[in-house]
């Protein structure tokens, strides 16, 4: 135990440092951390870092989805439905098709079933490393809403498929009408449980005295509540989650406390962050474990196998890309469609957002290591290789590759003739200030005369509205960013010399330390809200 715990120290110290090289040099933290594993899966000392197969989806997968389908924009989601839809379930399942029968003709001893079980594995595009390459990319918001609702709702059907091509393999049957007919149930079903049980979740948060510590911890019994729940009824505990996540992300305003909503994203910020970093250095540390299992001879025909599988894999969601846009722009004569011309840009920049990761290690490492009779699990070691070599491959190569593409492509921003960003906070802020004059001249109207506080609040609005028509002149919207510099600027030193004087003043006997900390505590909410200010506008 103490040497487990001095192993897991050590890797969550590596994990720290691998994350802040990638920001040093600009390059997606999982990237690092997955080639920085690789050699440490030689050491020795590290060797025992390993997880349960049986527990790689119940640990990890839950709490990343969910993670994931909060802070997903409904909205956006929607409005990209069909075009997410068409990644989801069809691409993924003729992605699996192409890979089966590839798979199963190329390598000996690979039947149907195990083909597709190789091709649920390999399927789905992990939204963790799409998202963290992007986000150092100047892209179309649309681009990255499809790309991050892709890999969220293909996880399910992946995932779907991975559980009946393993069903087959360990029972060796397989009947196609019965797999179609339990496919729809499974799906259907888990969006219906995950709702279910958010609705439950739902009420405890609203309706029973909570605090703000037992909403954050609700927070994390409901993913688990939700995928074990399906999973119990034999359905999609995935699908499960994201419905569910979906759902609760929706409506967090109504049945969450203000204080409850920032203390829960903080603590989901930095479990999921730990989570990933786990789940990418955990490719690298077994890797050579892999490698080894297979021998001297087997190495040779896996890295032929792996490096054809993982070409099926990037010409076929090319093809698909391409296919879903010629879809997409015959519909649009049918029917009203979000684009009716996506143009060859977005199909090359989207067949090129393929990295594997979390979702195919997780399933790769819950293959059992034996068949329901006792024998060995055929060509695990195998798949565990190809799968790992798909992942390394397709993380590294297009995840390096991806921000050039998207400078060669040039692809311009859709909504661009839109009002910009900070044409639209200035538009929010209006209408928020007239409305809160309005309630103030009509509710409240002698307050403001009598009330210096209340009258103080009416003068902050009426400043705000005033300033706010001088910022609709030309002159001052071009020179947005230069007066946004300033503010921040002399903000963050107004900020520094506030927190000096009260650590001064805590200081004197006479002053309360509890008074002090919440003053420095109104002073970190107004940075934070200076920094969230300024994000949504990058």
């Amino acid at each position: 135990m103490h040497t487990t715990v001095i192993q897991y120290t050590c890797l969550l110290a590596i994990i720290l440092f691998s994350v802040m090289l990638a920001q040093k040099i600009k390059v997606a933290y999982p990237i690092v951390l997955v080639l920085i594993g690789l050699p440490l899966g030689f050491i020795p000392f590290l060797r025992g870092v390993e997880i349960q197969p049986e527990l790689i989806f119940i640990i990890f997968l839950p709490p990343l989805l969910y993670e994931a389908a909060w802070n997903t924009s409904w909205k956006d989601f929607w409005k990209w439905r069909r075009v997410i839809s068409s990644f989801a379930f069809p691409v993924v399942i003729i992605t699996s098709c192409v890979v089966a029968f590839v798979s199963a003709s190329l390598i000996p001893g690979f039947t149907l079933a195990t083909g597709f079980l190789l091709g649920g594995i390999i399927s789905p595009p992990d939204a963790v490393s799409a998202s963290a390459i992007l986000k150092n990319i100047k892209v179309p918001k649309r681009f990255v809403t499809i790309v991050e609702g892709e890999s969220l709702m293909n996880d399910a059907s992946s995932l779907v498929v991975f559980r009946f091509a393993l069903a087959a393999v360990l029972t060796g049957t397989f009947v196609f009408r019965e797999a179609a007919t339990d496919f729809v149930l499974v799906i259907a079903m888990g969006i219906a449980i995950g709702i279910v049980v958010a609705l439950l979740f739902y009420a405890i948060h609203r309706w029973l005295p909570t605090s703000n510590n037992m909403d954050v911890i609700l927070t994390f019994i409901t993913p688990y509540a939700m995928y074990m729940a399906a999973e119990e009824f034999h359905f999609s505990g995935v699908l499960a989650v994201v419905s569910g996540g979906l759902f609760l992300s929706a409506r967090q305003q109504q049945f969450l406390s203000h204080r409850s909503r920032l203390q829960g994203v903080n603590v989901w910020e930095a479990v999921a962050f730990v989570l990933n970093g786990i789940v990418f250095i955990l490719i690298g540390l077994e890797f050579p474990v892999v490698i080894k299992n297979l021998g001297p001879n087997g190495l040779p025909p896996a890295i032929k196998y792996s490096a054809i599988i993982t070409g099926v894999l990037i010409i076929t969601r090319f093809a698909s890309t391409f296919g879903a846009t010629i879809i997409t722009m015959i519909m649009s004569k049918i029917i009203t469609v979000a684009d009716p011309n996506p143009g060859w840009r977005a199909p090359i920049l989207l067949g090129w957002t393929g990295m594997r990761g979390v979702v195919s290690l997780a399933a790769a490492l819950s293959i059992p290591i034996a068949l329901n009779t006792g024998h060995p699990f055929p060509n695990r070691d195998l798949i565990l290789f190809i799968t790992f070599s798909v992942i390394l491959v397709t993380l590294v190569l297009q995840g390096l590759t991806l921000p050039a593409l998207v400078k060669l492509v040039k692809m311009p921003d859709p909504d661009f003739t839109t009002i910009s960003i900070e044409q639209q906070r200035q538009l929010v802020r209006k209408k928020l200030s007239h409305l809160s004059l309005k309630i103030l001249d009509e509710d409240y109207y002698e307050q403001t005369k009598h009330n210096g506080m209340v009258k103080s609040l009416k003068l902050r609005y009426t400043t705000d509205m005033e300033f706010l028509k001088d910022w609709e002149k030309d002159d001052n919207v071009n020179r947005a960013d230069d007066f946004y510099k300033d503010y921040r600027k002399i903000m963050a030193h107004l900020l520094r010399e506030q927190r000096t004087l009260l650590q001064t003043l805590n200081k004197k006997e006479n002053i309360s330390d509890t008074l002090v900390k919440h003053q420095l505590e109104l002073l970190d909410l107004e940075e934070e809200k200076l920094r969230q200010h300024f994000e949504a506008g990058e």
